[in-house]
């Protein structure tokens, strides 16, 4: 059968991330091709538009408010999500408003005002907006939630790249990096790459210890702890 839509073929740099002692971050290379039908080829009038889109796993998290009682801070209300990505990153051709409506960011999580975030109580529409926008700012003050309008470069109006930072503190774990071939506020063609984030070396062996051996490795950390505890005084009364 003749090829009737365009088809991506995206690849990065990395498909994998070692996180070490010494690991500042990292930034990855997305790049690929769009393969049209003959003849289908974008018009200067009609330009297709390319988004990537990186997310990392999904977790639960608790986001407190805190108010002001009697001149101290305290909690007070709290939301829970049940799916939040520990990271999410969008990189696209042009600011994705100018890309796709309201619905089709919606549909495809498109921008960080459309994330599906799953909240697990049934709170009112102005306490989920209040609480959602609350999680995406502190999600951003941390660099694990950016967008990078005018971050993709297509080339000849068939091959795109994009550079997408990596955080020291991005979380460890299976991540996508999602193409979208979108042209008149249409996605004709999606594909996704894995990339997974993990440590190594020494921070290896401990997440390993730790997760398969919980209870040798916690009286591990607790004679390990004491026996510090007890050196530290030792030298001290030593001085």
């Amino acid at each position: 059968m003749a090829q009737t839509k365009p088809v991506l073929v995206p690849d990065v740099s990395q498909r994998a991330i070692d996180i070490a002692y010494s690991f500042t971050g990292a930034e990855l290379l997305l790049f690929g091709a769009i393969l049209y039908p003959a003849g289908d080829r974008p018009s200067a009038k009609h330009p297709a538009d390319i988004v990537v889109v990186v997310k990392g796993p999904t977790q639960s998290i608790m986001v407190r408010e805190k108010a002001k009682v009697g001149g101290i801070w305290v909690n007070a209300q709290a939301q829970r999500y049940r799916s939040a990505p520990s990271f999410y990153a969008i990189a696209s051709s042009r600011p994705i408003d100018r890309v796709v409506d309201e619905r089709t960011r919606a549909i495809y999580e498109l921008g960080l005002g459309s994330l599906q975030l799953s909240p697990a109580s049934a709170a009112t529409s102005a306490v989920q907006d209040r609480f959602s926008r609350g999680l995406v700012d502190l999600k951003q003050r941390d660099g694990l939630y950016y967008e990078a309008p005018g971050a993709v470069e297509i080339s000849d109006g068939v091959l795109y790249r994009a550079r997408v930072a990596i955080p020291a503190r991005v979380p460890v774990g299976r991540f996508t990096a999602e193409t979208f071939l979108i042209r008149d506020g249409r996605v004709l063609a999606a594909a996704v790459r894995d990339i997974t984030v993990r440590k190594s070396g020494f921070e290896r062996f401990i997440a390993i210890a730790a997760d398969r051996h919980a209870v040798p490795y916690g009286i591990v950390v607790v004679a390990l702890s004491i026996f510090l505890g007890w050196a530290a005084g030792w030298i001290a009364r030593r001085i």
